[in-house]
């Protein structure tokens, strides 16, 4: 009898015989045959069919991560082995602690088995070993404003489910969460497919169609007016699959206070990149998260009118004293809400001047067609777009020192310049830039990430039993912040993927495909 144990990997088995009492687990397998019977007895048939069985068998080998891969997808894979150590390696783990370094990092079927001095963990008999020196290691990316659409011009983005889940993978990110959706149900699909093995991508929570007002700027959206229309949206797309929720610049609050209400009640959590309701107002409707640090917040705004988006939100930053009372307050009131907030600030820099262009490998993904508009479009800002980038970073940096759950996201829309993967590692040196320690930014990009969808316990930081999520970069990102543009392989579930191999699978894709 074969009996599978619940902690086993799938399919696994152990052999416990043919027994006539059964086990703890299955004891309903139990065949007595202590009480006479005709015919022939049913314990040697048991018998005869399992030793049948077992000679017509190999050793039954546990499916891996791997296994179910496709072949198209094992063609980006340089590391397939069940059992894997990585070896004398820096060590952030995502909790906020300094930099270790020489240490070893163990992987047995998916999980992380063993941290500890390289001299201490050594080489497990039959594990294959990634030499970890001059390199760094840090937990998997945990996004939480990315897309699978991208701007094509005049208030229009194409999907582009081919590309961009790919790039995610090449930048480091094993865990995202879709910023908004203009096209659910591909994206739906794009999950299926990344966890079926089809097509090489990170995990995804998949945001529904945006909880918008009427006449947005986007066709694609919904236009929902009142709390009937939002319950009726958020509990049909919650039974296609979605996840979680993203309200929009001009929904009103009676419409978000139901949408929220909604949410909560089958488990899902609600953002917002909001202008008509204002950041206090939204955390007092019970909102979860809100996006793009503060320049989407409308509570400076002189003569603001309820439920109304007003014009003049920049400037109202600029004049913004951030020891004054009237910014305190709200961050204070934020964090006792427990909002989170995310920070954005890759589609914030490219107005600003004298910023970097997006690296080579981000350029040369664009559709050629794209590529000059796209590049065209920087720096537009100005002065004023400048200062403001940094009022921004401030701004942030104020809510993270207040004890505010910080999260952090790209969102590959504006210009067309923030292209996923390469946006994602330009993300950990904004938030540097910003203010935070490398290790603090580490933990931004993934344990809060993590935390905030409530998979902490499972992803977020290197530690022993969680998933082995991890990210392995060249050099020492402590010493010089341009290491987090080094990634070189991609552990996701266990499985190592070659960075490289995936940015070059997708080369000029961004923007049609």
């Amino acid at each position: 009898i074969l009996v599978a144990r619940a902690g086993d990997p799938a399919y696994a088995t152990v052999d416990i015989g043919v027994t006539d009492e059964g086990t703890d687990a299955a004891p309903w397998l139990a065949i007595s045959h202590h009480a006479p019977r005709e015919g022939p007895n049913p314990i040697r048939d048991v018998r005869r069919r399992f030793e049948d069985w077992r000679g017509r068998q190999a050793e039954l080998v546990p499916v891996t991560t791997y296994d179910r891969l496709s072949p198209a997808v094992r063609d980006f894979v340089s590391v397939s082995a069940p059992h894997v150590v990585v070896r004398d390696v820096r060590l952030i783990d995502g909790t906020g602690a300094p930099a270790r370094g020489g240490i070893s990092v163990e992987i047995r079927g998916g999980r992380i088995a063993r941290v500890g001095p390289a001299a201490e963990v050594g080489v497990p008999a039959g594990a294959e070993v990634v030499d970890g020196a001059g390199h760094t290691l840090i937990p998997g990316l945990v996004m939480l404003h990315e897309h699978l659409f991208y701007p094509s011009g005049q208030a229009r983005y194409n999907t582009n489910e081919h590309s961009f889940p790919p790039l995610y993978l090449a930048g480091g990110v094993t865990t995202m969460r879709t910023g908004g959706s203009v096209d659910t149900y591909t994206d739906l699909r794009v999950r299926q497919h990344i966890e079926e093995g089809r097509i090489p991508g990170p995990h995804m929570d998949v945001t529904a169609p945006y909880l918008e007002g009427a006449n947005g700027f986007v066709r694609a959206m919904p236009q929902l007016t009142t709390p009937e229309a939002a319950r009726a949206h958020v509990n049909f797309w919650m039974d296609q699959g979605a996840t979680s929720f993203k309200a929009y610049n001009l929904i009103g609050r009676a419409t978000l206070g139901a949408a929220i209400e909604a949410a909560h009640a089958r488990g899902a959590k609600v953002t917002g990149h909001l202008c008509s309701i204002t950041y206090r107002e939204a955390a007092d409707l019970g909102i979860d998260n809100l996006e793009h640090g503060f320049f989407a917040a409308t509570d400076w705004v002189e003569g603001k009118v309820p439920d109304v988006c007003p014009r003049g939100a920049g400037a109202s930053y600029l004049s913004l004293d951030l020891d004054s009372p009237a910014f305190t307050d709200v961050v204070d009131h934020l964090v006792a809400k427990g909002v989170a907030l995310t920070s954005t600030l890759n589609v914030v820099e490219r107005r600003a001047t004298d910023r970097p262009a997006p690296p080579r490998g981000a350029q040369e993904a664009m559709l050629p067609q794209l590529h000059e508009r796209v590049m065209a479009s920087l720096g537009r800002g100005g002065e004023q777009a400048r200062v403001l980038l940094r009022k921004y970073m401030d701004m942030e940096k104020a809510f993270y020192d207040a004890g505010g759950l910080l999260v952090a996201g790209t969102d590959p829309t504006g210009a067309g310049d923030v292209v996923p993967g390469y946006a994602n590692q330009r993300a950990l040196q904004l938030l540097v830039e910003m203010g935070l320690t490398t290790e603090q930014a580490v933990e931004v990009a993934t344990r809060n990430g993590a935390r905030y969808l409530g998979r902490e316990s499972e992803i977020g930081t290197i530690e022993v039993g969680k998933r082995a999520d991890l990210v392995l970069l060249r050099g020492d990102p402590t010493e010089d912040v341009a290491a987090f543009r080094g990634t070189v392989l991609v552990f996701k579930d266990g499985v190592g993927y070659d960075s490289a191999r995936l940015f070059e699978s997708v080369k000029g894709w961004v923007g049609v495909r």
